[in-house]
């Protein structure tokens, strides 16, 4: 475990957290972009979300590949470089001409996407104890809301007023602040490197056993329900309030601001609970309430505007806090010799899930000739389905603690777990 002065802890997570904002952003803004790019590139339902899903299949096979390098380096020097890929992705996806040009740049931006979520997460388990490692999580996952709050609706407006491309050209500005910060900022990380690291020939079988574990299996089975649950729902609330609410695309903007700026206020106190009851206890709770919300975007009936902005909180309040009190168990799983590696497979399993979810809600979709989209409350049936079983699973998930022996476990040589 690292030492580093308090100070310089805030001013890291909050940096860790722009980072993640930045990804984040250039995933999620692609959602509310939907019905600009249906109709610029004249596509289908299913066919916007192959673009999505592009984005997550590329990140998830880049991340499971990092898995097998990502403990090999300093993580300030990974970090900056796969970051400055990042940002040269964005700038690909503004300049696309044509649909397999944009997905052709969205499968770039998710290969050094990919990899950055997991180096985040590598980094706070590196730098902050367990005892305050759920609050920290919650920190890094207000990202999220932030993207919501800001990132999202910057980028709406920014499309409706010029054209879908604008918000892309946004992150390749926001993205060299951040890299710049990030230079400045991150310190060099390099203490897991005086431990052996595998020679080139045993990556491949190490990465093997990694995957294998049955204590991994069950984390990454989590991880995998949940993202397919979230994401069976969430890449089609705008296009539904487009062509079936008759939502303008410049008020979408309003919608995210609102959701975004009550999950700021929550992820972390979320995060609180989640150490002070247990992550599983916490999880669970989400989980259950979220099923509401779900219920009722996918079966809207018409409604007025300003209701809308006031249901959008509830909504994604409760889809965020699910996801926090997971995450902060999920970096308790893997012995600290293993976690980099692990939250990389993590992370690509994470987002498979993602593009799966999307892609399968998007196969569920058609459009009426009158353009509006029919079969969404199939989907958010099928979302509350997959979000139930991994409600009881969570059960199956166990910190690295409990696979010691208790002799180590009275020596203190522990990783708490939620």
């Amino acid at each position: 475990m690292y030492s580093i002065s308090k100070k310089h802890e805030r001013r890291l997570l909050w940096l860790l957290a722009l980072t993640q904002f930045t990804i984040v952003m250039d995933f999620m803004v692609m959602m509310p972009l939907g019905p600009q790019i249906m109709h610029s590139f004249s596509i289908t339902p299913a066919a916007f979300a192959t673009a999505v899903s592009a984005y997550s299949w590329c990140s998830g096979l880049s991340g499971l590949f990092a898995a097998t390098y990502i403990d090999r380096f300093d993580r300030r020097r990974l970090l900056l470089t796969v970051y400055a890929l990042f940002a040269l992705s964005n700038l690909a996806c503004a300049l696309a001409s044509s649909f397999p040009l944009l997905l052709a740049a969205r499968a770039f931006a998710g290969i050094s996407g990919g990899v950055l979520g997991s180096v985040i997460m590598a980094i706070v388990g590196d730098v902050i104890p367990v005892q305050r490692r759920g609050a920290a999580t919650g920190t890094i996952m207000t990202a999220f809301s932030l993207a919501a709050i800001a990132g999202v609706p910057a980028g709406v407006m920014l499309g409706a007023h010029f054209n879908w491309a604008a918000p892309f050209y946004l992150l390749v500005g926001l993205s060299l602040l951040v890299w710049v910060a990030g230079w400045q900022l991150v310190p060099s990380l390099a203490e897991h490197l005086s431990r052996r690291q595998p020679a080139l020939g045993e990556v491949l079988p190490e990465l093997w056993r990694l995957l294998r574990n049955p204590r991994h299996v069950n984390a990454f089975a989590l991880t995998f329900m949940m993202m397919v649950a979230h994401m069976l729902v969430i890449p089609f609330i705008s296009p539904v309030l487009v062509a079936n609410h008759g939502v303008a695309p410049a008020q979408l903007s309003w919608l995210y601001m609102a959701g975004g700026a009550a999950t700021f206020f929550t992820s972390r106190r979320v995060g609180r609970l989640a150490d002070r009851f247990g992550t599983r206890r916490v999880f669970r709770i989400a989980a259950v309430l979220s099923f509401l919300p779900v219920l009722f975007v996918t079966h809207l009936p018409d409604l007025p505007y300003y209701a809308l902005v006031m249901f959008f909180p509830f909504f994604m309040v409760l889809m965020s806090g699910r996801m926090v009190p997971m995450q902060s168990l999920l970096t308790t799983v893997p012995e600290p010799a293993r976690r980099g590696a692990f939250l990389s497979a993590n992370s690509a399993l994470q987002a498979l899930g993602t593009g799966c979810g999307a892609w399968i809600g998007g196969l569920m979709l058609s459009s009426s000739p009158t353009g509006q989209i029919l079969g969404y409350g199939t989907v958010g049936w099928v979302a509350v389905a997959v979000a139930l079983v991994g409600m009881f699973w969570v059960s199956r998930v166990h910190g690295a603690q409990s696979a010691l022996p208790p002799t180590s476990a009275l020596r203190g040589d522990t990783v708490g777990q939620g």
